[in-house]
């Protein structure tokens, strides 16, 4: 039993959603009229410039403090605004959301939220190496998250790490996933035929896979070695 728990273990499960969440993006896009919807989609934001990326924004801010995932919507700010303005738009809603859950775990709904941190096995060892280290840690989880997004912004707000710290670790740290994720969804809109994907050249196509590729390597070789550093404060090994 232990060696087939083990085996699960090394699938990376986390690449392969992220994998179908690609594949299902560029064929939902390809479908009429979810294709010609989508287009529309996009077009509107676009006219609507920098209001359009506000907009999804703030969406993206009231999703993640209702525990909605935010790498589909990620990956879909790289199919909206492509791989610049997309990133801009996730890093700003993203630091915004983790913000925000701080400020409510620590002020406004802290009993409620301790609740929630008596239930996850891993709080306590994330809360006493925070408190040795304070926002190094917050930062090595962002890069490694052991917690997911959502709930580790409320639980980040019953440790003793300060806010502009945390907030500031907290959005340098979660820079790679971020450009990650919208890179994949610009690769796919590309893949898909948006924007001038029938105009590319062959060089083109290289340059934006290599790209993608270099990008998926960075955040693989970034959470790693915080895996690693997270594991001799016993917070990033594995569950027993």
């Amino acid at each position: 039993m232990t060696k087939s728990r083990s085996r699960w273990r090394g699938i990376p499960w986390r690449w392969i959603g992220v994998g179908l969440a690609v594949a299902v993006l560029v064929i939902l896009w390809r479908l009429h009229p979810v294709q010609e919807w989508l287009i529309h989609f996009q077009h509107r934001l676009a006219r609507m410039g920098f209001l359009g990326g506000v907009l999804f924004a703030l969406f993206y801010m009231a999703a993640a403090l209702l525990f909605v995932p935010g790498s589909v919507l990620t990956i879909g700010a790289g199919l909206v605004f492509g791989l610049g303005w997309g990133t801009v738009v996730v890093s700003a809603a993203s630091t915004g959301a983790a913000a925000a859950a701080f400020l409510v775990a620590r002020y406004l709904a802290r009993d409620r939220v301790e609740r929630m941190a008596h239930r996850h096995e891993k709080f306590a060892a994330i809360d006493r190496a925070i408190r040795q280290k304070g926002w190094k840690v917050v930062a090595l989880l962002r890069l490694s998250p052991v917690v997911p997004f959502s709930l580790s912004n409320y639980l980040y707000g019953l440790t003793a790490v300060d806010f502009w710290p945390y907030l500031l670790a907290s959005w340098l740290a979660m820079l790679p996933a971020t450009v990650l994720y919208v890179a994949l969804g610009a690769a796919g809109r590309a893949a898909a035929g948006a924007g001038r994907a029938e105009g590319r050249s062959p060089w083109e196509w290289a340059l934006l896979g290599a790209g993608l590729v270099a990008t998926v390597t960075v955040t693989l070789v970034l959470a790693r070695a915080a895996r690693r550093e997270l594991e001799k404060s016993h917070v990033g090994g594995k569950t027993r």
